[in-house]
């Protein structure tokens, strides 16, 4: 292996990139997440992590995007000189050939690291996901569905999944070939030969199917068995590193358990929200009865000529709020019922704006109301509003194992306002209904 490092990582939103982090800080691989490429002076202040990411907003990028940002991003990794570089999509794999396209972050990967193929793992069952015979399936609401007929994937305002067999989907986005390591193999007794004529034969990608923790953790042993001395490029979820640390625990590389201090309650929290997702709409309505208050934000409003003013106006009730004490939600969507994305993609480059203007909007609640802790709800809206907040990179504070995927950071940088502020970013799937009251009060387990 070169370097000290044992892992570096890009992540597609930034939700998906504090999800990666907090599967390595939970088990004791201290790890620190970049907003961008860092100058000299901010990598030395973390040169003792044993993992870096890069937060990146790839998932809703297009494939020319990705030609231009995501190359170099990836390139610098590549010169960090970890055992394995991943690229890190969300877990439910949602994306299509215009907008996050997975196969073309493969493509770039595999040529910059020289590889004949790439190694992909997306079942995580700590995230209730998992992959069967190349088909993903995740939970919702208690049941497990596959992901062609989940009650929101498939529904999904940017980029719905119609196909479950991940093999298939992939074969829209890109040329490669995809061979698969699926289950029966895992369970054979010559299972390391059976996979490594599999590896021999791939000039892909090679997916490696995982259902339960027993063939996560077969998969994170082949994994980490077939990778080079040069280290290498692999691609997929948070499942990714949660397969390799059942191999680092075996191997004694690292410790498996880290604790963490609990952060206490903070009086007052803000909490914007981009999300369209049922599970968000749950944990508003749980909140307001948790002692939150509501903010209705109309996101065409927002995005219309009095853009300006409609901000001014979601600042002034938000400080409103905080004055009398309170914590304030400020939403441009209750459920799907409230989705309004059609009429906003009318509107060139609006995702991309309405999500950057929410993060203003926060940014002056925290630095005018001078708070401790806030929430982005949303993964896209997470991934644009938080470079509204001058922050540089982020830590794990506070994981939250019963719902892993979003949990409590420390902010770092030089805007003394958000310096050492606590944020969590939470995706529009994650968490559950009593989540915002989860983050305010501290609580690993709710």
């Amino acid at each position: 292996m070169t370097g000290s490092l044992l892992l570096s990582y890009y992540g597609d939103d930034f939700t998906g990139s504090t999800d990666v982090m907090e599967a390595l800080a939970s088990n004791g691989v201290e790890t620190v997440l970049f907003l961008d490429i860092p100058d000299e002076a901010l990598l030395q202040r973390f040169s003792h992590v044993r993992a870096l990411g890069l937060a990146g907003t790839s998932r809703s990028e297009t494939p020319e995007w990705m030609q231009e940002k995501l190359t170099p991003a990836l390139a610098w990794l590549k010169a960090r000189g970890a055992a394995i570089c991943h690229y890190k999509v969300c877990s439910t794999f949602d994306s299509s050939p215009e907008v996050g396209n997975i196969g073309t972050a493969v493509e770039i990967g595999k040529a910059l690291f020289h590889q004949p193929y790439v190694p992909l793992i997306v079942g995580a069952p700590q995230l209730k996901r998992y992959t069967a015979f190349g088909h993903l399936f995740a939970a919702y609401q208690g049941e497990v569905y596959r992901i062609d007929r989940h009650p929101v994937m498939s529904r999904h305002p940017v980029t719905p999944m119609h196909e479950a067999d991940l093999r298939r989907h992939l074969s829209g986005q890109t040329l490669l070939s995809t061979g698969l390591v699926d289950l029966a193999t895992l369970g054979l007794t010559d299972a390391d030969a059976r996979i490594d004529r599999l590896a021999a034969d791939a000039d892909g990608m090679l997916l490696f199917d995982v259902d339960s923790f027993s063939s996560q953790a077969q998969a994170g042993r082949a994994l980490w068995r077939l990778t080079p001395p040069q280290g290498w490029f692999v691609a997929g979820s948070s499942g990714v590193e949660y397969a390799l640390l059942s191999a680092w625990k075996e191997q004694g590389l690292v410790p498996g358990t880290a604790s963490f201090p609990n952060p206490g309650k903070a009086e007052r929290i803000a909490v914007v929200s981009g999300s369209v997702s049922p599970t968000t709409e749950r944990q508003i309505r749980t909140a307001i009865a948790e002692g939150f208050e509501a903010i209705a934000v109309d996101p065409l409003s927002l995005l219309g000529e009095e853009g300006e003013r409609a901000m001014e106006a979601a600042i002034a009730a938000g400080l409103e709020v905080l004055g009398r004490g309170l914590s304030p939600i400020l939403y441009t969507a209750l459920g799907p019922s409230a989705d309004r994305g059609g009429e906003i993609d009318r509107i060139a480059g609006s995702r991309h704006r309405l999500g950057n203007m929410l993060g203003a909007v926060l940014h002056r609640l925290v630095a005018e109301a001078r708070l401790t802790r806030a929430v982005i709800a949303g993964g896209d809206t997470s991934s644009h509003a938080l470079r509204q907040l001058d922050v540089q990179a982020l830590t794990t504070l506070l994981p939250l194992p019963q719902t892993p995927g979003s949990p409590l950071c420390t902010a770092h940088g030089a805007n003394a306002a958000t310096n050492g502020l606590q944020i969590a970013l939470k995706g529009g799937q994650v968490g559950a209904d009593g989540y915002f009251a989860q983050i305010r009060d501290g609580l690993a387990a709710a």
